[in-house]
């Protein structure tokens, strides 16, 4: 009989999570968006929500009390809403969406979340400023791919490719990993990225959004080629590890240990 895990929220049962309560809640937070030809558009959600049940299940053998909520399937993607089934939301509705899982998680006195981020349009910034400081909730936010910067070069060093940073190497690697079943590598693009006719925008220092669909033709951002479920493998149990000790450090931390206030 499978038992079902008490770090993740969907399994637990009633009974273990008053046997063990948490004390630090894990809120994956994804998008649905097309990445590239090949891989699903849930790759952010099953990327963010799967790291996060690992990390919380060996957190736990650790001594942490972390639970992982459901994951929140849509970021922020008004740039790519000229393709098919892309869904959007803006930050208000981000914002009310996390203002009601602090409000939920302080009526049961957890007061530490930790947003793991699997969407690189998702701006957390403002929004945890904002309700920190209303709130007094102590909120983290994890971009799971900015972890293990020296692992990930290592892993993907090919000359004039690299990671890159939608569907390309590093994504489909991890897919090839997770969820092999779902990637059509017959299917990928090239991930090829056309610069913006102004110079002026490409220097460091300034931003603007990218109108995705034309400075991304096949909506990828690096080639995904010389992606393999091996690399994927190393790269995510980095990144698991990353997050697991950084769980149970907060799991752990006591009112007044910097920077939990």
């Amino acid at each position: 009989m499978t038992i079902p895990r008490s770090h993740v929220l969907l399994e637990a049962n009633y009974r273990q999570l008053l046997d063990n309560p948490p004390n630090v809640a894990v809120l994956p937070w994804g998008a649905t968006e097309a990445h590239n030809y090949h891989l699903p558009h849930g790759t952010d959600v099953y990327e963010a929500q799967t790291l996060a049940e690992h990390a919380a299940g060996e957190a736990a053998k650790r001594g942490a009390k972390a639970v992982v909520l459901p994951t929140i399937p849509f970021g922020n993607d008004a740039q790519q809403l000229d393709q098919v089934a892309t869904i959007s939301i803006g930050t208000a509705t981000a914002t009310a969406i996390l203002g009601d899982v602090v409000h939920s998680l302080q009526k049961q006195n957890i007061d530490k979340l930790v947003i793991l981020n699997g969407h690189g349009g998702n701006e957390f910034k403002p929004l945890v400023r904002d309700l920190q400081a209303r709130t007094g909730m102590f909120i983290l936010v994890v971009s799971f791919w900015q972890l293990a910067p020296d692992i990930i070069n290592e892993i993907f060093a090919a000359p004039g490719n690299g990671p890159g940073d939608h569907a390309g190497e590093l994504e489909t690697s991890l897919m090839m990993h997770l969820r092999p079943d779902l990637v059509a590598m017959d299917q990928a693009g090239p991930g090829a990225t056309n610069d913006f006719a102004l110079k002026t925008t490409r220097q460091p220092g300034v931003w603007t959004p990218r109108p995705w669909s034309k400075t991304h033709p096949d909506t990828g951002a690096g080639d995904p080629r010389k992606a393999t479920a091996e690399k994927g493998k190393r790269c995510f149990e980095a990144m698991s590890e990353k997050v697991a000790e950084l769980l149970v450090d907060v799991s752990k931390a006591t009112k007044g240990e910097l920077p939990y206030l």
